[in-house]
């Protein structure tokens, strides 16, 4: 397995597209908290991720302090444990981060790194703990972190505009560098998930070819095609075998879940 829990990267960094208008309606609201399943080339369960909402204030103003999870289980612990988490503190106007945290032990390699954004100024202060290092980068215009990049796309989702092929791009943050990320829209599909047939949407974003995934295909996402907007699915082709994610729970959802057919 590669050196980062893997379905929280793709979970976080993936980008999804968004319309230049903001839905009115947010897609999501305080307590909302999904879990997730994981199995390795599609018979050992690999482990679990979290994702969990709350609504707080910090300045004055409303923030949504995002906590992302994740954790090896069964037999791939005992020679791989992994405990990874991720925070991200997002203004609820712009939905720009202003806060990122990470803080993962994966098989004893070890990141302790805070990221404070001036989105004003686009720039970043880096702080990392373990190397007890700080320093300022510029960043790109409304920047974001690989987690709030999920939650700013799932309210500026437009599914309308959308057609089969479109390629849509977003800048992110993440240690100390900026990305790029591009994503291609493969159109609708109905799968059949935990909680019943679901008719979802389809992504296939571009990831970096070599030691851990096979190509730069070699990710695809699943999201729910209503009001959610939840991450259903996400199959990556690693290097070595495959690994898989899919939502097993949930709470707090602040629109009705769209199933086809109940389980």
């Amino acid at each position: 397995m590669k050196k980062e829990l893997l379905i929280l990267f793709a979970i976080f960094s993936i980008n999804i597209g968004w319309s230049q208008k903001a839905m009115q309606e947010s897609a999501f609201g305080d307590g909302e908290w999904f879990r997730f399943k994981m199995s390795y080339s599609g018979f050992f369960k690999a482990g679990n991720a979290t994702l969990s909402v709350k609504e707080t204030m910090h300045n004055n103003k409303p923030v949504f302090h995002v906590v992302g999870k994740g954790w090896t289980t069964g037999a791939i612990k005992w020679f791989f444990k992994v405990t990874d988490r991720y925070e991200s503190y997002i203004y609820q106007k712009t939905m720009l981060p202003y806060k990122f945290i990470r803080n993962i032990n994966e098989g004893g390699h070890k990141k302790d790194i805070v990221i404070d954004f001036d989105q004003g100024n686009n720039r970043a202060h880096v702080f990392n703990k373990k190397k007890n290092t700080k320093k300022y980068i510029d960043t790109k215009p409304n920047i974001q972190d690989m987690v709030s990049t999920f939650y700013y796309l799932r309210n500026k989702l437009d599914t309308s505009t959308l057609k089969v092929g479109d390629e849509v791009n977003l800048d992110m943050f993440f240690d100390e560098e900026n990305y790029g990320f591009k994503l291609k829209y493969l159109g609708k599909e109905t799968i059949d998930t935990e909680f019943g047939d679901v008719e979802s949407l389809k992504f296939r974003p571009y990831v970096m070819a070599g030691r851990v995934f096979k190509e730069e295909e070699s990710l695809t996402l699943w999201v729910s095609n209503d009001k959610n907007k939840l991450p259903l699915r996400i199959k990556a082709d690693l290097a070595v075998g495959s690994l898989r994610a899919d939502l097993d729970a949930y709470k707090g959802l602040k629109h009705s879940f769209r199933i086809m057919v109940n389980n």
